[in-house]
């Protein structure tokens, strides 16, 4: 498996997000304009794009965001590799002794971020009809 960076959208990024939030979730508004100047991690199983997310710094904190993975990969712990692999990148990037990374996270799939170390802040809020939760991670 091998991963690629990408600023700004590129066609496997959009191939997966719509696959995963529009089609199987029904979210509307999936695309937004962070997404143009954004980083964005695509993973690759022999030139296959199976996952995806975005990241990017808003004042002092870092947000990763849009983590997909399509449905047949799912189950194969790829949620974990390209989160280690954004957190990474964004580890490089800290030029302060620490780096707060913020997710808004899917509250049904919350517990996937605490495995990961994020700790949820604040209330439940709703993006277009589903619930979500802010989790923070300091590196």
């Amino acid at each position: 498996m091998e991963y690629k960076k990408f600023i700004g959208l590129n066609d496997d990024t959009i191939k997966i997000r719509t696959s995963v939030f529009i089609d199987e979730q029904g979210f509307k508004d999936e695309f937004d304009e962070i997404d143009k100047t954004c980083s964005h991690i695509v993973l690759y199983d022999n030139e296959k794009p199976i996952a995806t997310c975005r990241y990017f710094r808003e004042g002092e904190n870092y947000h990763i965001g849009r983590v997909a993975i399509i449905k047949e990969y799912r189950g194969k712990h790829l949620g974990n590799k390209i989160m280690q692999i954004a957190e990474t990148e964004i580890r490089g990037k800290c030029k302060e002794s620490k780096c707060v990374i913020e997710v808004s996270a899917q509250v049904r799939v919350s517990e996937f971020y605490e495995k990961l170390e994020y700790n949820a802040v604040g209330n439940i809020y709703f993006d277009e009809y589903c619930e979500h939760i802010k989790m923070v991670k300091e590196l």
